[in-house]
């Protein structure tokens, strides 16, 4: 018979595991409009890698949310398809510079680099990569509640056959 502490250590352990092949799987969530299909291709990398850093900390006890380069990827389309008010125009531009400078191994041009944010930039950025990280996760749970409901359909499609009945 499991103990308490054993199944806790088992939910945890399938709990790092799911959120492992989130860093692979989960979908990138990103401002819907005409430009979204744009991303590009050394952003995705970039996200891959930061999630995986992401998952580390979070192992070691960290509270998890989305990376930069999400909340970069995020925000993308929506500088492509509307001007940004100031302060969100500067969080854009810290992220760019931060990102870029990380995996791109080039400089966000001097006139336009943002290399710190003052608090009340800090926890909009926080808002917003918490956000993103929240849709992660609901993503990836509606994608496993519909694969397993697709599994019991197809189960449940063969249970005739497997029992041999003949229907």
């Amino acid at each position: 018979m499991a103990t308490q502490t054993q199944r806790q250590g088992d939910a945890d352990m399938h709990r790092a595991i799911d959120d492992l092949v989130g860093v692979f799987t989960d979908p990138i969530i990103i401002w819907p409009g005409p430009w979204m299909d744009t991303l590009p291709e050394w952003i995705r990398s970039a996200i891959t890698t930061e999630r995986l850093i992401e998952s580390m900390k979070a192992a070691k006890g960290e509270t998890p949310t989305a990376t930069d380069a999400e909340a970069l990827a995020y925000m993308y389309p929506l500088s492509l398809e509307q001007p940004m008010d100031s302060e969100w125009a500067k969080i854009y531009l810290y992220l760019s510079t931060k990102v870029v400078a990380r995996h791109k191994k080039t400089e966000i041009p001097e006139d336009i680099k943002v290399e710190s944010l003052d608090d009340y930039h800090m926890q909009h950025l926080k808002e917003l990569k918490d956000w993103i990280y929240e849709r992660r996760i609901k993503a990836r749970r509606e994608r496993q509640r519909a694969v397993k409901a697709q599994a019991m359909r197809e189960i449940e499609a063969r249970a005739p056959e497997q029992l041999r009945l003949g229907v």
